[in-house]
């Protein structure tokens, strides 16, 4: 009987969070190991060249300490820079977080859609080659939001974030008059982990209805594909949560729900 496989997810910050859930949902079994790039947070404030300076050798020392079977990189900004040179470093499988274009462009009615993330991977290359193959017809809006995966972390620390605040980072997401819905934007890629932390409220303070497209649920279906069904061994205490900064974690209530109702260690 073969025991539970170790993943390890990695993100900036707190955002990873929700790949995690999706993943736990999927793979309730494993043992888990959260990495939050705290000390260098938020990475979209970073040069590319900084950024994968940064992540290949932290991950290659995570590897070496926590012997994953499979890695998350549950952060756009890093996958958009980084998967190439870690599969090339190491042996270990990897499945990364790209902004959700294909799947936004196929489903939109109206063929208006708005892909929001950090400046850094609106701007990527990467990003614009996911549109020229994908786009499938729409007009895509890409908007560079500089502080809303910051108020994200605020708000799930406990933070108060006004509505205000959040309401200007989403405002160039809506395209077209609220009063035409068959031609505004009906479709919104959230092409940053931390953005799903606040769903609830940018679904309630959009000016209209729309689809809020999350890749998550699509990464644990990949994560699956890698590593196979859950099997008849759970490691039913198996959560680590870990900053770079060295800081403890504080936020066990808050994480439970993250990991599968487990109290990450």
């Amino acid at each position: 009987m073969s025991s539970p496989p170790t993943i390890l997810v990695f993100d900036s910050g707190l955002g990873g969070l929700t790949v995690l859930r999706e993943i736990v949902a999927a793979r309730p079994d494993a043992h888990y190991v959260y990495v939050a790039d705290d000390a260098f947070f938020p990475y979209g404030h970073h040069g590319e060249a900084q950024i994968i300076a940064r992540v290949v050798p932290l991950v290659g020392e995570l590897i070496e300490r926590h012997a994953p079977d499979l890695v998350t990189i549950a952060c756009n900004t890093a996958s958009t820079l980084v998967m190439s040179h870690l599969r090339d470093a190491y042996t270990v499988p990897f499945v990364g977080t790209v902004p959700a274009i294909k799947p936004a462009c196929a489903s939109s009615k109206t063929k208006r859609v708005s892909v929001l993330g950090t400046r850094g991977t609106v701007k990527r290359e990467y990003t614009h080659g996911l549109i020229r193959d994908f786009a499938q017809g729409c007009e895509v809006t890409l908007v560079g939001s500089p502080e809303l995966a910051t108020l994200a972390e605020a708000a799930l620390s406990g933070e108060t974030v006004s509505d205000d605040d959040i309401e200007v980072e989403i405002a160039p997401c809506f395209v077209g008059a609220a009063s035409d819905a068959s031609s505004r934007t009906d479709t919104i890629v959230l092409a940053c982990t931390h953005y799903p932390l606040l769903l609830d409220r940018l679904a309630k303070l959009a000016p209209w209805p729309v689809d809020w497209i999350d890749p998550a649920p699509a990464i644990a279906r990949r994560v699956v594909d890698l590593i196979g069904k859950p099997g008849d061994v759970f490691d039913g205490a198996g959560a680590e949560m870990v900053f770079t900064s060295g800081r403890p974690h504080t936020l066990s209530q808050a994480l439970m729900p993250f990991f599968g109702g487990r109290v990450p260690a």
